[in-house]
């Protein structure tokens, strides 16, 4: 089982929150709900990704959630709360309806409350994650009771949710129901605007189509058809791009509805000049351009359609994860059995778990025995045999067995909900590269204006007659072709598209700027035991000096061992129990990290460690040093035993090769990657190991300082010309923690200690060497896929935009369409996120190859 549960918790004020936020249609939109955010006191940093429109705060001392609304609110966006609904045991009177506002408003991330007095029952407007359960806490700890099933009454229950707004944390879920409103008035443009389309371009493609219908219908009623048809397209479906872009526009901050608003509203208005009102214009400039201004709202329908379409697709890393949670428990309280929604599990309760079951929570087997699918959390596809007293996690699959276990971790704290953690703070992580496109995108759409002003003021002064429309033609396309989506969309979609990726070949992002800087790696140095070998090592041999007994040192030497979490501490101590042997208690313990440990056992001092302990002891091992040879050229590791003051024997433990480090360290070589082993072992030891897996470099007999200098002189290996080197490291001890933080970019097996995996900036989930492979492999797709993305963002607006303008026109009487426009800029989008998607299919065996 994966130790991500067990990493220590973070301050409540600094767990980061994530909000769903309504109105964010481009990139320039970015920027100023991170600005709104960031000016609301308490709120010590913030960030939006785009492509899951959502925004992540980090809270601090004075944080307030109804602020932050307000905020967002003000500067023209909608946050999304989750609604929460409670029960309380004893209805409210004045006073108590007074001081449950103030216990409610009080917790981090509430919005807003509603209470009656008279009525038991409440609602919350919340942000965050788990926010039943820090409601429920704060009640009872106010001393405000819930309703719980069954009509008792407790603290721990009567809590529903009224899923009348998104989860803060799972923006994840609403592109479904975005995609069927799209549908539907994509379904009504298209419906008004194919007749007004073909009216008008028939005629333009097909002249005696046009001759036949002047001669049918008169030409103003045709302009009065086409009115009504393109006022029923621009004030149903295409109301959105007015009703946001408009404010916007009027606030000072344009945004990408804006310049739709701007170029559609122009062509309409002056459609409706030349319609009811030509005397104001010359007659040669009577032109409609109403099938332009309907079929650009349809085409960008079109356009969000599928962008949402794919968007949606790009979330389904996290979706898959919220899957595997179990939506109910069966628990037992004060004698009775309750079926209850998971999150409202608390720790200590007994949960039954039948055949077939998923496991809720994290807990312990207190009765019963089964075999449990965790393939989910391990990678391994075997059933794992539970019996009492073994761990659960939540989300794992009953076999056939029952049984009942107790809740230790619940909510935030379960395996699942910190990889889910993981996972969204990868996928809303904003690498190095995203500063340059947001300082881009922050002044592009003005830009877009000016350029539109500009071009339509040079070819009313200079155009071809009539020049006004030829004008507002040009300016009108510049509006509608310019897509600041696309950039926007570039990086956050294959960010999320490639970390989801990931962890499905369970590699886990702790940090986001690890997935730009993994990519950059050039040597990738790996720990020795619980990296390269299975970190699972059994006792080989032993001999003792004379005047001591094999079975006695051992008996002794175990007891010191047991006292620590080392592998190889936990062969001797598995081996001395298959033996028989009594392990005595030991006290006073003393770790020395790099060097051994010392215990006092039975009155006597114990020492246990490489031979660095001894001589440190004062303690010769040369009468050992042929063994210790051997033992090292066998791959074994020797250990020392000193017993009151005397060297007593030397043990030896034999950690075999994981069964895919050989492949791995082949594919890392394949990949150009050099690859080294820094081990506290022997140098013989580490010696047959590195000659076993392939690797040429060795630094052995470290302390974890050491591991430090070794990494630092790796890098500056080969004079000047090493000196950029971005080195990785892998590692999975509490030894391996120095060298994790310091490496350029740090990787702890998911199966090591906790001090290991909180000083790592990604975690490789189910303990395969391999996963190093997978985690370089699609940093670097994601890292190329996002500079396809940039390279299509910005060369589409560089080329288009002096297109449309008519840069063309005096050469080649070449003026850009703006349906055409409408279209092109409906699809830059869509060719984006298509080309983030592709990373879902990324092979890893290809990257290598």
């Amino acid at each position: 089982m994966t130790a991500i549960s067990a990493a220590p918790a973070r301050h409540p004020l600094q767990d980061p929150i994530v909000i769903a936020v309504e109105g964010m249609t481009c990139a320039s939109c970015v920027r100023r709900v991170e600005m709104a955010a960031g000016k609301v006191e308490g709120v010590a940093s913030s960030a939006v990704n785009f492509a899951t429109e959502s925004l992540t705060v980090e809270p601090g001392a004075g944080f307030s959630a109804e602020k932050l609304a307000a905020a967002i609110r003000k500067a023209g966006y909608e946050p999304k709360a989750e609604r929460i609904s409670l029960t309380l045991a004893k209805v409210p009177d004045a006073p108590a309806a007074a001081r449950l506002q103030a216990v409610l408003m009080a917790v981090r991330g509430v919005v807003s409350s509603e209470i009656e007095v008279g009525r038991p029952d409440i609602s919350i407007d919340m942000f965050g994650r788990d926010g039943k359960r820090a409601l429920t806490a704060a009640l009872k700890a106010a001393g405000f009771a819930l309703a719980a099933p069954g009509g008792a009454t407790g603290a721990q229950a009567g809590v529903t949710v009224g899923h009348d707004h998104p989860a803060g944390g799972h923006a994840h879920n609403h592109h479904d129901e975005d995609a069927g409103v799209l549908k539907r008035d994509l379904a009504i443009a298209g419906v008004l605007t194919l007749p007004l389309f073909v009216l008008e371009m028939g005629g333009h493609l097909y002249p005696p189509f046009h001759h036949a219908l002047m001669g049918a219908v008169d030409r103003q009623v045709l302009y009065y058809i086409y009115a009504a048809l393109a006022t029923g397209v621009i004030f149903g479906p295409g109301w959105r791009f007015l009703k946001a872009g408009i404010p916007a526009l009027l606030r000072g901050h344009p945004e990408m509805n804006s310049l739709v608003a701007v170029g559609v509203t122009a062509a309409y208005l002056y459609s409706l000049v030349v319609t009811f009102l030509p005397g104001l214009l010359p007659e040669q400039s009577r032109f409609v351009y109403y099938e332009a201004a309907t079929v650009i709202v349809t085409l960008i329908l079109l356009g969000r359609l599928l962008e949402t379409r794919a968007r949606g697709r790009t979330g389904i890393a996290i979706r898959r994860l919220m899957g595997l949670q179990a939506k109910t428990a069966r628990v037992e309280r004060d004698g009775q059995t309750f079926d209850i929604p998971t999150d409202e599990v608390m720790a200590g309760d007994v949960v039954i778990v039948r055949p077939g079951e998923r496991v809720a929570v994290d807990g312990t087997v207190v009765d019963g025995a089964s075999n449990i699918d965790e393939s989910m959390i391990s990678g391994e596809p075997l059933p794992v045999e539970k019996t009492a007293g073994s761990p659960v996690t939540g989300g794992t699959i009953n076999g056939s067995g029952s049984f009942r276990f107790r809740a230790e971790k619940v909510g935030a704290e379960t395996v699942l909900s910190q990889i889910i953690a993981l996972v969204e703070a990868a996928q809303g992580a904003k690498l190095p590269i995203q500063a340059v496109v947001d300082r881009v995108t922050g002044w592009f759409v003005p830009a877009v204006i000016a350029v539109a002003l500009l071009t339509f003021s040079i070819w009313l002064m200079v155009g071809p007659e009539p020049a006004l429309p030829h004008a507002l033609v040009a300016a009108v396309a510049v509006l509608i072709i310019a897509c600041p989506c696309a950039m926007g969309l570039a990086t956050p979609t294959s960010i999320m598209v490639g970390t989801g990726r990931a962890a499905d070949l369970g590699v886990l992002f702790r940090k986001g700027d690890a997935l730009q800087a993994l990519a950059g790696v050039t040597t990738v140095v790996l720990d020795k035991t619980g990296t390269v070998t299975q970190g699972r090592p059994q006792l080989t041999d032993i001999l003792v000096t004379g005047g001591f007994e094999t079975d006695a040192v051992l008996a002794k030497v175990a007891a010191v061992e047991a006292r620590s979490e080392h592998p190889v501490a936990e062969a001797i101590v598995a081996s001395v129990k298959a033996r028989g042997l009594v392990i005595a208690e030991a006290k006073a313990v003393k770790a020395e990290p790099g060097y051994g440990i010392e215990a006092e056992v039975e009155g006597v001092i114990v020492c246990v460690g490489a031979d660095r302990f001894m001589e440190k002891l004062g303690l010769s091992v040369a009468e050992f040093s042929h063994m210790a040879a051997r033992l090292g050229d066998e791959g074994k590791t020797p250990l020392y035993a000193a017993i009151g003051g005397k060297l007593a024997g030397i043990l030896a433990v034999a950690d075999p090769l994981k069964p895919t480090s050989v492949a791995a360290i082949a594919q890392l070589k394949a990949m150009g990657l050099s690859v080294a082993m820094v081990t506290g072992d022997n140098a013989r030891t580490a010696n047959a190991i590195a000659r076993q897996v392939g690797i040429d470099h060795v630094v052995a007999e470290v302390l974890p300082a050491g591991k430090v200098e070794a990494i630092r002189d790796l890098r500056a290996a080969e004079g000047g010309a090493g000196a950029d080197k971005k080195i990785a490291f892998v590692g999975d001890g509490i030894n391996d923690a120095p060298a994790l933080a310091f490496a350029d970019i740090g990787i702890a097996i998911g199966t090591g200690t906790d001090v290991a995996i909180e000083s790592a900036d990604v975690v490789l989930s189910n303990g395969a060497l391999t996963g190093v492979v997978s985690a370089i492999a699609v940093s670097r797709a994601t890292m190329n896929n996002i500079r396809q993305n940039l390279f299509w963002a910005f060369g589409y607006n560089v080329a288009l935009i002096p297109l449309a303008a008519g840069v063309l026109y005096p050469a080649f009487a070449i003026q850009l369409s703006p349906m055409i426009g409408a279209g092109a800029m409906a699809l830059s989008s869509v060719f984006v996120l298509s080309n983030a998607l592709r990373l879902k299919r990324l092979a890893v065996q290809k990257e290598v190859a």
